[in-house]
């Protein structure tokens, strides 16, 4: 018994270090992979803007009105002569063409230009058996591998469970259940090793 015992503590630990070795290599080209192939957010044009992004507001041939501002925790921004304007749950676009039909009040042409200098609102939260557990904000397209080694990687007392909890607007979060051997894996990563969204949280068990 004590043979099978030590036994069993040494294939654990061989399977630990194994795993963190792997870790460390596929997160660094994990890492350059994504920013080659992965726009950041903030570029995509379906990206949503949300709270504590900083938006970049040019209108054309006005500077009195061109500024960079903060979304506010209502979600809104506030500009002069507009006053306040929601900004939150709008892309770069909708809000353009919100700016545009309040200006035309007062210039004609106007031509504005919405961007988004810094992500704010993408965050996701690792939690569980890894060295860092905590909330992380990312600019740019993050999967679940590069999200744990974010957090410095798994503990020595981790197993090969991780489970990705995403909530759903007026449904019960979804609990995705993912082997950490298979997102390690260079064959299977691409099907298993998921990218996340703002307000993922990730629990390595």
């Amino acid at each position: 018994m004590t043979g099978l015992t030590a036994k069993n503590i040494l294939s654990r630990l061989f399977f630990l270090l194994l795993i963190g070795l792997s870790l460390t290599a596929l997160s660094a080209h994990e890492a350059v992979s994504a920013e080659k192939q992965a726009a950041p957010p903030a570029n995509d044009p379906g990206y949503i803007i949300g709270i504590e992004d900083v938006l970049e507001i040019d209108v054309w041939k006005n500077p009195d009105l061109s500024k960079v501002v903060s979304v506010r925790p209502d979600g809104m921004i506030s500009l002069p002569l507009i006053g306040d304007l929601k900004a939150a749950g709008l892309t770069p676009a909708q809000l353009r063409d919100e700016l545009n039909g309040r200006l035309g009040e007062y210039q004609d042409p106007v031509i504005t230009s919405v961007i988004v200098q810094e992500v704010k609102s993408w965050r996701i939260f690792v939690l569980g058996e890894v060295l860092n557990p905590g909330t992380y904000t990312v600019s740019r397209q993050t999967t679940v591998l590069q999200a744990i080694a974010m957090a410095g990687g798994m503990s020595q007392f981790a197993s090969n469970s991780v489970i990705l909890v995403r909530e759903n607007k007026g449904s019960e979060a979804e609990k995705i259940k993912i082997r950490f051997s298979e997102i390690v894996d260079e064959d299977a990563k691409k099907d298993k090793n998921l990218v996340l969204k703002p307000g993922d949280t990730i629990f390595v068990r």
